[in-house]
């Protein structure tokens, strides 16, 4: 089974195969706020976090309106941060070496209702980064082991068995994203922050 992967405005859309999320979870660093208030409205929630289902880049599949998505990241060495420049929706998250096999999507391109995403891909069950929280959160505690526990093991096995190079965020056969990357300057970066 799948779960639709929609921009707000609909020109970017695919799919993620549900089978293959390991886990949810929100973040609360600074870096996914900066991200957040790069794109605009609708990203963070009201203490700052951004929703995130982790999962293999193998698992999306891009199906129409390819042309509009972009790619940032918020220094020289952070990870490639994706959104649909049609509507400023972010997509996701992956780490610049396309062989760490992951993509965390982000909860705003999955378009499915709250009670779905909580029945095929389980209830969220880690809160990271809670001490930048712009409100107090409260930690995940052991639960937060358990997803890296998880994760681990599903970058490991793409690693291992080669699922790693199917990925649609990276040209094949190579370590190049598939769309140009706008690295913001200190200064931009710095007006994002909290």
């Amino acid at each position: 089974m799948s779960i639709a992967l929609r921009c707000r405005c609909g020109k970017l859309r695919g799919q993620v195969d549900e089978t293959r999320v390991a886990a949810r979870a929100v973040c609360y660093c600074k870096d996914c706020q900066a991200y957040g208030h790069f794109l605009g409205s609708g990203v963070l929630d009201e203490a700052g976090g951004t929703e995130v289902a982790a999962t293999l880049p193998a698992a999306v599949r891009f199906e129409a309106g390819l042309e509009h998505l972009a790619c940032m990241s918020l220094s020289p060495k952070g990870l490639y941060r994706w959104y649909a420049s049609c509507c400023r929706t972010p997509v996701g998250a992956t780490p610049r070496d396309p062989r760490s096999s992951y993509v965390g999507l982000v909860r705003a391109c999955l378009d499915a209702p709250d009670a779905e995403l909580a029945r095929t891909l389980g209830p969220l069950r880690c809160r990271t980064q809670t001490a930048t929280a712009t409100k107090p959160v409260a930690s995940s505690g052991l639960s937060t082991v358990w997803v890296v526990v998880k994760v681990g093991a599903m970058l490991m096995k793409a690693r291992l068995g080669g699922g790693y190079r199917n990925n649609p965020f990276f040209r094949p056969h190579s370590d190049e994203p598939v769309k140009p990357v706008q690295v913001l300057s200190l200064e931009e970066r710095t007006a994002l922050t909290p």
